[in-house]
């Protein structure tokens, strides 16, 4: 009678596995039609391990000023090599966790103990008061001219300039240039063969941080992978702790849509990048456990543990403002 019971399971799981492919295929349809008309130049998917679809698109001829701003070589695979703006900052979070974890960086510790006394133009007092977790969660308590706006950790302000002291924090910490260590500590050990850091061009090195982190789609998702991972990288070899990966997503006290440098779903509210505080999950089509390394330009990088999904996106601004909400109202039903 089991054997029989299990047969029709069987039988029935196949037949609905039929019927709904045809649907999943033109979900995936409207999925990748939707994504390309939104100027995009890579689009990876990965899914326990697997890639469930790759898709690269050539610049069109218009992209002037961002080929000249954002993108450089292509890889063998024909992906665009690209400034992923400040998607870098969550790649700068992993390696602050594995310098905690080689023991050379402790962000308790005030910045100045790293970058020494008036890296910033507050006060002494004020200044002291600043640590390495407030530059990591967007929370020192600076404006973006570095003067003295409020107490440190109380207030949200995304904060660019400020982030880029992190850079040098590390370089201090590790007594190694940044472009070493982060092909020592992350790149080479998590197979990202394509990824470096690059003094930026004329104007956009102005912003207040003027080294941008040049990767590909593949490269951003081996990054996806790692986080997924526990912080293994593709070979299994361990890159940062499990302690380090889970501290990233710690909830910061002045903006629950935010850890450490890196943006996270389900939080009861969010205030986005140069935006107001609003009532309700970061990404509400989005999985409530999902992880965000997100860039100007509309690059994403979205981490799912509870579905084992990894989704990059590379390129041009969308021209579509609700892209994040959009993406993952056509991505749900093209995974089934």
């Amino acid at each position: 009678m089991n054997a029989i019971v299990s047969r029709r399971a069987l039988l029935t799981a196949a037949a609905a596995f039929a019927a709904a492919s045809p649907a999943r295929a033109s979900a995936m349809d409207d999925l990748l039609a939707y994504v390309q008309a939104q100027r995009t130049t890579g689009f990876l998917v990965i899914r326990d391990g697997r890639t469930v679809v790759e898709k690269n698109w050539p610049l069109p001829a218009e992209a002037g000023e961002f080929r000249t701003s954002y993108s450089y070589e292509t890889t063998p695979e024909g992906a665009l090599l690209e400034d992923v703006a400040s998607q870098q900052k969550s790649f700068v979070a992993v390696l602050c966790a594995i310098g905690e974890d080689k023991g050379l960086l402790d962000v308790a510790k005030p910045v100045s103990d790293y970058l020494g006394v008036g890296w910033s133009k507050a006060s002494a007092e004020q200044e002291q008061a600043i640590r390495v977790i407030h530059l990591l969660t967007m929370s020192s308590g600076l404006d973006t001219a570095f003067g003295y706006a409020g107490p440190a950790g109380s207030t949200f302000l995304y904060n660019t300039p400020v982030y880029a002291a992190l850079k040098r924090v590390l370089a201090a910490a590790a007594k190694t240039p940044l472009e070493t260590l982060t092909a020592e500590w992350l790149t080479k050990p998590a197979g990202m063969a394509h990824t470096a850091w690059r003094q930026r061009p004329g104007a956009f090195a102005g912003v207040g941080n003027p080294t941008g982190l040049v990767t590909s789609p593949r490269d951003t998702a081996r990054m996806g992978q790692l986080v997924l991972d526990g912080g293994r990288g593709v070979d299994g070899r361990r890159v940062v702790s499990e302690a380090g990966v889970r501290a990233m997503f710690a909830r910061s006290a002045a903006n629950p849509a935010y850890g450490r440098l890196w943006w996270l779903n389900g939080g009861a509210w969010a205030i986005r990048a140069q935006a107001a505080r609003r009532d309700g999950p970061l990404i509400p089509a989005a999985p409530a456990d999902t992880v965000a390394a997100l860039g100007a330009m509309d690059r994403k990088l979205y981490v799912v543990p509870s579905r084992r999904l990894v989704v990059v996106r590379m390129g041009q601004a969308a021209p579509d403002r609700d892209f994040d909400q959009q993406l993952w109202l056509r991505l749900a039903p093209a995974l089934g």
